[in-house]
């Protein structure tokens, strides 16, 4: 379980600071499809980023499992079983696919091994488990082998921000499958940052983040039909 308390972080904006996250209290359970959504600019990928250890916080605590992991690294966080996928995944010039996914399980991973985790996220392991990581792989194509990765490696809290950023509709719609996939086979925590709504429709829970608060956090069905329902982002009491 994560466990986030009281919870701050400041960016530098010119000559002042600005308060991206204000005193978030939040807990993740064990064993989740979680979504944390909100507006443009409301904190959610300063929140993963605050998780997985790249951005550093200026006050409160963050705990795994009753652990303190407020001062560790993104390396000491990843051994820990943190794991993170960007919005726009690196591009890796002269890696390979296979290499990447056996670099993700930690493991010399046999190359049929390594297929089967490209096949579970729907991409034909012949063709690209020998590709290179670079210019040549379209941003579905690279979200899907970061996801195959991300499988690779069985984490106990997966991290995705706004995987859907930059794919087209085709794409999108294989990786809502993915993610379908991935929650009913579901072996630790997923966390996603998204406003979509098929992705919002897999989640266990929904957090809701605005002006860098937690604004409500609950089941699917207690906190989507608000969302969904609201005319606009101002008529939503959880955006206020």
């Amino acid at each position: 379980m994560l466990e986030l308390r009281n919870v701050s972080c400041q960016v530098e904006n010119g000559d002042k600071k600005k308060e991206i996250l204000k005193n978030i209290n939040l807990t993740l359970p064990d064993n989740k499809f979680i979504v944390v959504t909100g507006p443009n600019g409301g904190g959610k990928s300063t929140l993963a980023r605050v998780i997985s250890g790249i951005q550093k916080i200026n006050g409160g605590q963050i705990l795994m499992d009753g652990e303190d992991i407020t001062n560790f690294s993104i390396t000491e966080r990843a051994k820990k079983g943190i794991s993170f996928a960007f919005q726009q995944p690196v591009r890796f010039k002269g890696i390979k696919v296979l290499d990447l996914i056996r670099l993700g399980a930690g493991e010399n991973m046999s190359t049929a091994g390594a297929c089967a985790y490209l096949s579970k996220v729907g991409l034909c392991a012949r063709d690209y488990i020998n590709r290179d990581v670079d210019g040549s792989l379209s941003g579905g194509e690279l979200k899907r082998i970061e996801i195959a990765i991300s499988l690779a490696r069985s984490a106990p809290i997966s991290i995705f921000d706004e995987p859907e950023a930059g794919i087209d509709l085709w794409s999108f719609k294989n990786l809502i499958q993915v993610f379908e996939d991935m929650k009913k086979e579901l072996q630790g925590s997923i966390l996603i940052i998204s406003h979509q709504e098929r992705i919002l429709n897999i989640a266990d829970e929904i957090v809701v983040i605005a002006g860098g608060e937690v604004k409500a956090q609950g089941k699917k069905e207690d906190i989507l039909p608000e969302l969904l329902g609201a005319e606009d982002q101002a008529s939503c009491r959880f955006y206020q």
